[in-house]
C-alpha cells in the first residue's frame, strides 16, 4: 500500500524535485532505495500568515508495490438497440455521452448552439455590436457556459461521484496534468476549446452522434413516460431515455416542460454584481506584500457574510481575469467572469452575490415554479434599460455605491461592451442592494484595502445557478413523475460548476444503464 505524507515548502522551492523528494523521504522515514516511484498528489497555497507556504501531499510506492496507471476513457462496442438522447453539449451532456459509449450505448447529442469554434463570431458580436444570438452565446453552444467563461474545476461535490475520474478524462482529452494536483484546478478559456473538440471527435469516432443547431422544441409524453422528442420544430425522433442537460439559462425549456405538465419547483439561487479590482491590489492584500513574487500565482479571495438573514458571498472569483457579457436574449444584461490559463490580465473580478430563496421574494407563491426566474429576468431587464438598452452594464465605484453617489468617472474596465454610470441602488432590488452595501464594508474589514473606490461594480451577476429545479427520484435519477426523463446538471438544479455537472452526466447514464439491466 502506498505511503502518503504531508510536507510544507516555500513557494520558490516548488520546482526543486530533488529537494521535495528529500524532505518527503525524511517525513516518511524512508530511504531512496526503499521506493520504486513517487509523485506530488496534492498542492495548495497557504497565504494566511506573513510567511507564505506551499502544502504538498506526496505519495510513495515502496519496493514490491506497483503504481496503478490511470484507466483511460475507452468506448465499447455499441448495442444499436440502446440509444439515448442527450439534450445539451455542456459538461453534463458531453460526459453523459462519453459514459454512454463506455457502457456500450449510443449517445445522440442535440445542441441548440454552434460548435465551439463557430461560437467565437457570436461572442465577438456581443462585445463589438451588442447583438445577442439567442442560440449561440456565452451560455449556449458546444461546451456550454464553462467553455468561454473560465474553466474553473474546483468542486465541493465529493459525495456526488468520482471527481478524480472527471479530472482524468479532461487530461485524457488534452488538459494539463496539473489539474490532478492543484487544490483549485483551472484550465483557462484559451485552452478549453481544443479539449471540447477532442471529446466531440471521440464521441463521433466511437459511433455516437453530435448535432449542432439542433434545438429541443417539444417532447412527447405517453402514459407518464417519454416516447419521443421534437428537434427544430419538425423532426420527431423516438427515444425512451432522455438526458436533459440544457444548462441554467435555457428558460424556453423550463416553459416547455411546464406546458407539458412536467413538475418543477422554484429553487434558491443568488444574484448581485461583479466586482473588479486591480489584480496588483488583491495580490498585495492577500500576500501581505507590495513586492511582486514570481513564484506566487495571481491571488484570489473567498468572502462570505450573513447580512440581515441572507448570505452574501464571493462567487466565481477570477484572478487575472476579464468580465464578459453573458446575456442570452437581446433585452437583458448579464455579467460573468473568466481567466486565461496564465491568469495574466491586470484585473481581478468576482461575483458578489446575495442568496435568494423563493420565500424571500415579494411575489412568492408556493405553487409557482417561476418566481425566482421572474425575479432574475426583471433584474436583467432593468439593468439593460439602465445601461442604455445596449450591452453596456450599469456600473458604480464601490464606495460611491454605498454612499448613494453616481460615479463621475471610472478606471479602465475589462468589460469590452462598456459601462454606464448609474446609482445601482435605484436599479437593483432593495433586498439585494441594501445587503451588498453592508457586505462590502464588512469585507473591507476582513481584507484591508478591498473596500475602495478603485473597485467598480458591474451589474448584474445573475446566472449563478438555475432558479428552477426539476425534481427527480434520488435513487433512479428519473423525473419523479415522468419515466425516461433524466433532469441533469446545472439546469435541473443538481450541479454547480463544470466538474459537478460532468459527474451528474455520468451518474444519469449509469442510472439508465442500471435500469436497462433490470
Amino acid at each position: 500500500m502506498s505511503v502518503l505524507v504531508q510536507i510544507v515548502i516555500k513557494p520558490q522551492q516548488q520546482e526543486d524535485k530533488d529537494f521535495i523528494l528529500k524532505i518527503g523521504l525524511q517525513k516518511a522515514r524512508l530511504n531512496p532505495s526503499d521506493i520504486v516511484d513517487w509523485r506530488v498528489r496534492k498542492k495548495s497555497l497557504d497565504a494566511r500568515n506573513t510567511t507564505i507556504k506551499l502544502n504538498l501531499q506526496l505519495e510513495f510506492w515502496k519496493l514490491g508495490e506497483e503504481r496503478q496507471p490511470v484507466t483511460p476513457w475507452q468506448a465499447k462496442a455499441l448495442d444499436p438497440q440502446k440509444r439515448i438522447a442527450i439534450i445539451g453539449a455542456g459538461p453534463a451532456g458531453l460526459y453523459a455521452a462519453l459514459r454512454a459509449l463506455e457502457a456500450g450505448m449510443t449517445p445522440v447529442v442535440f445542441e441548440r448552439g454552434k460548435d465551439v469554434r463557430a461560437r467565437r463570431r457570436d461572442l465577438a458580436a456581443i462585445n463589438k455590436e451588442h447583438t445577442i444570438n439567442p442560440e449561440s452565446n456565452y451560455c449556449f453552444g458546444e461546451g456550454g457556459a464553462g467553455t468561454y467563461s473560465d474553466g474553473k474545476l474546483y468542486t465541493r461535490s465529493k459525495k456526488r461521484g468520482n471527481v478524480l475520474k472527471a479530472l482524468e478524462w479532461l487530461v485524457h482529452f488534452g488538459a494539463p496534468e496539473a489539474i490532478l494536483v492543484d487544490a483549485h484546478p483551472h484550465i483557462g478559456t484559451n485552452k478549453l476549446p481544443a479539449i471540447i473538440v477532442a471529446m466531440r471527435s471521440a464521441i463521433i469516432e466511437a459511433g455516437g452522434e453530435v448535432h449542432f443547431n439542433a434545438k429541443l422544441t417539444d417532447i412527447k409524453i405517453e402514459d407518464s413516460a417519454i416516447s419521443a422528442i421534437q428537434i427544430n420544430g419538425g423532426l420527431w425522433d423516438d427515444f425512451t431515455s432522455v438526458v436533459l442537460a440544457t444548462g441554467h439559462s435555457a428558460r424556453d425549456i423550463f416553459y416547455l416542460l411546464h406546458q407539458r405538465g412536467v413538475k418543477m419547483t422554484a429553487k434558491p439561487f443568488a444574484l448581485g454584481v461583479r466586482v473588479e479590482h486591480n489584480q496588483t491590489l488583491i495580490d498585495t492584500i492577500q500576500y501581505n506584500s507590495a513586492v511582486e513574487n514570481p513564484y506566487l500565482p495571481p491571488a484570489s479571495y473567498a468572502l462570505v457574510e450573513q447580512i440581515d438573514g441572507l448570505g452574501v458571498y464571493s462567487f466565481c472569483m477570477c484572478p487575472g481575469g476579464i468580465i464578459a457579457p453573458c446575456a442570452t436574449e437581446q433585452e437583458e444584461v448579464v455579467t460573468n467572469g473568466w481567466s486565461p490559463s496564465k491568469r495574466n490580465n491586470p484585473y481581478a473580478n468576482s461575483g458578489i452575490v446575495v442568496s435568494v430563496a423563493p420565500e424571500d421574494l415579494p411575489n412568492y407563491k408556493e405553487d409557482d415554479p417561476f418566481v425566482c426566474l421572474d425575479f432574475q429576468k426583471k433584474v436583467e431587464y432593468d439593468c439593460w434599460v439602465a445601461g442604455g438598452k445596449t450591452q453596456k452594464v450599469p456600473a458604480q465605484r464601490m464606495i460611491d455605491f454605498v454612499a448613494g453617489k453616481i460615479s463621475e468617472d471610472f478606471p479602465k474596465t475589462s468589460y469590452q461592451p462598456g459601462i454606464t454610470a448609474v446609482n445601482l441602488s435605484e436599479v437593483l432590488p432593495e433586498l439585494i442592494a441594501t445587503r451588498l452595501k453592508k457586505a462590502f464594508q464588512k469585507f473591507g474589514r476582513k481584507m484591508k484595502g478591498y473596500y475602495t473606490n478603485e473597485a467598480v461594480l458591474h451589474a448584474p451577476e445573475s446566472r449563478t445557478s438555475s432558479p428552477v429545479s426539476i425534481p427527480r427520484n434520488p435513487e433512479t435519477l428519473e423525473h419523479i413523475e415522468i419515466q425516461g426523463l433524466y433532469p441533469c446538471g446545472e439546469g435541473a438544479g443538481y450541479a454547480g460548476g463544470i466538474i459537478s455537472a460532468a459527474i451528474d452526466g455520468i451518474n444519469c447514464v449509469d442510472a439508465i444503464a442500471l435500469k436497462s439491466l433490470s
